[in-house]
């Protein structure tokens, strides 16, 4: 193989590749990219066995082949030299590489023992706006469980009835649902890696040009034009979200979302000294008081609010009711309660397609 390629966009699509990338893996052949000329362009392909990314660029081929390089070696070489004209040549698996004052010669691996990405067929396919579905993982996927013992829960869930598409996100503490319009022809019931999503949420731009989501029974692939995502599914039975979120309330409360926010993170300043990070919120009265208590000191946070219904006193893990409203873009937000042993739902004011409900923590009522 003999190519000549410009530095910054091999530089843009090697970065892209390595998205697909475990540092995990113990399969050496894994820890690389495959380069092989393909149609007149450079074909970059990365994959971890579970997520596989392939991104084509333009470039000047003067003999067609194929490489497999270290990720990271190649990488960082390439990301050093200078935004010229980058000459890659291969031998057997010898590559020199070099760019105006500089060379290098690595060894590579065979490109015949790389993994092939899944195809599909017998497929499903939609069409989506880039900037919502970036906006939809950003609500939900924070919410997946990182407990590898529970896998289906380390995935969201995409399911599509009557042309709507709910992304949902939960971890047994806290879940995250989202609603956006999507023309589908078919229903659907996928649940994809929250790892597959952060990636693919890092390669999409903030567009509203649509790409193409491609399901199968076993597999999605998220098409983007120049640049494929390919994911395993997760196999299992969801749980029943919807069994989760009840309707009744008994006390309700608008209030300012920024200001809400920042007092939880001042309150959470000493609720991290302790391990559970708690918070304790009463609602009275037309306001909400939120306070921590912890060995080293206390803290007292009163915020103006419009309450309807009962008092309430109830206490949080901070960190997580923070994460759901840090992914709320409304001014002001509402809270949902049934007492103090049941979950809380919070949602942005101007907006019924987003949904977060957060587990409490139980104090016997003297603790208040």
């Amino acid at each position: 193989m003999k190519i000549r390629i410009n530095q910054s966009l091999l530089s843009h699509h090697i970065n892209i590749v390595q998205k697909g990338i475990s540092s995990r893996t113990t399969l050496q052949i894994l820890d690389g990219i495959l380069l092989e000329t393909v149609n007149g362009k450079l074909k970059l392909t990365a994959t971890d066995l579970e997520i596989g990314i392939e991104t084509y660029l333009d470039c000047d081929i003067i003999e067609e082949g194929s490489i497999v390089i270290n990720s990271n070696i190649f990488g960082n070489i390439v990301k050093k030299l200078p935004n010229s004209t980058i000459n890659i040549k291969v031998e057997e698996n010898n590559v020199n590489i070099t760019c105006e004052s500089s060379e290098f010669n690595i060894l590579g691996n065979n490109p015949f023992e790389f993994p092939e990405l899944p195809t599909i067929s017998n497929h499903n396919s939609f069409n989506i706006a880039k900037d919502l579905f970036k906006s939809a993982i950003r609500q939900t996927v924070f919410a997946t469980t990182q407990d590898e013992t529970r896998p289906i829960l380390t995935g969201v869930l995409l399911e599509i009835t009557n042309k709507k598409g709910s992304f949902v996100a939960l971890d047994g503490y806290r879940l995250a649902l989202r609603n956006i319009p999507i023309d589908s022809k078919e229903d659907i019931k996928i649940v994809i890696p929250g790892r597959a999503l952060s990636e693919l949420n890092k390669i999409l731009d903030d567009e509203s040009e649509e790409f193409t989501i491609i399901t199968a029974p076993s597999n999605v692939i998220f098409n983007l034009g120049d640049t494929v995502v390919s994911s395993r599914l997760l196999e299992g039975q969801f749980l029943n979200y919807k069994d989760i979120i009840r309707e009744d309330h008994k006390t309700k409360v608008i209030v300012n979302k920024k200001a809400f926010q920042d007092s939880l993170e001042r309150a959470s300043l000493l609720a991290k000294e302790e391990k559970a990070n708690l918070v304790k919120i009463n609602i009275d009265d037309g306001q909400v008081i939120i306070k921590s208590h912890t060995e080293i000191g206390n803290v007292n946070e009163q915020i103006p609010s419009k309450n309807e219904g009962d008092s309430v006193n109830i206490a949080f893990n901070s960190k997580y009711i923070l994460d759901g409203i840090k992914n709320i873009d409304s001014e002001e937000i509402e809270l949902l309660f049934m007492g103090s042993l049941n979950p809380c739902i919070i949602r942005p004011i101007d907006d019924e397609n987003y949904i977060y409900l957060v587990l409490p923590v139980r104090l016997a009522q003297e603790d208040f």
